[in-house]
This record gives C-alpha cells, structure tokens and sequence, in this order.
C-alpha cells in the first residue's frame, strides 16, 4: 500500500484499511474521522494527470518533484540564455565579418582600375604624345638605339 513515487504510505489506503478494522469500534470517534480532520490538501497525494487548468493555475508549481529540481531548472535556464546570446553575437559577428569583406573587394577594385589608368597615363608613348599635342618640348622617340659610353676612371690612374 506505497504509492509509486514516494516511500510514505497512500493516506486513501490507509483509510480504507482502517474503516475494515474499525467497523466494530463505533462507540469512540473513528480513527477515520480523526485522520479526515487533521489531513490537508498537502498530505494528499498529487494526481497524475496534468490539465492546462492546473498549470495555469499553478498547481503544477507545488509538484515535490519541481520544487525539488528548481535549482537545475534555472541552471538550465541559465544555460538556455548563454546559448542564445552566444550564437546571436556569433551571427552578428559573421554580418559583420561579410560586410567588411565586401569593402575589401570593391577598396582592391578600386585599387586595380586605379593603378591600371595610372600605368596606362605613364606609359612613354603617352607621354610624348601629350607632350607632342601641347608643342610643349621637341621630344621624340629615339630612331637609334642606345650605345653605353665608356668613361676610364681617373682615380685608378693616378
């Protein structure tokens, strides 16, 4: 006569095993009556049965097992929130991390099309040629090649 999840005997068991004994005894108060006027709400056992009623109404709260779990419910909770906060700054990192890969790309496209006008304005022909549309200077393009002048030093000579 225990009930399933605690080691203290079922109150409703005991009152019926009692009434069996105490059928003869009816000149005192019954035990049955004693243990009905001192028996509350909480000596009873809990209903397996869980309604959305007993949950809203927070009978669920005085549950021995979720009293006794409270602690590891908000460890877990606690758990739950990291976990959350973790991975949102991890996407937000990865947006950001995105973005600045974007301005890299376009900042060396830039870069690129901007040292190839560079080469392209610096290069010998364009050079004389906008000298040459300018009248700026007699320059041209040399028709001989060069030849390497050799100059004897005169420090060794001496």
């Amino acid at each position: 006569m225990i009930s399933d999840n605690t080691n203290t005997p079922d109150p409703r068991d005991l009152l019926e095993h009692l009434v069996e004994r105490d059928d003869s005894e009816s000149e005192a108060p019954s035990l049955k009556t004693i243990i009905r006027e001192q028996a509350t709400e909480e000596d009873m056992p809990l209903t397996k049965n869980i309604t959305l009623r007993k949950i809203l109404g927070g009978d669920i709260l005085y549950a021995e097992v979720i009293r006794k779990q409270v602690w590891l419910i908000l460890l877990i909770t606690v758990f739950i929130v990291v976990y959350i906060s973790n991975r949102y700054k991890c996407q937000q990192d990865l947006i950001r991390i995105n973005a600045l890969n974007e301005q890299l790309k376009d900042a060396k496209y830039r870069a690129l099309s901007s040292s190839s006008d560079l080469t392209q304005q610096t290069r010998e022909s364009k050079v004389l040629q906008q000298l040459h549309d300018d009248m700026d200077s007699t320059l041209h393009i040399a028709t001989q090649p060069p030849y390497i002048v050799n100059v004897p030093n005169t420090e060794d000579n001496e």
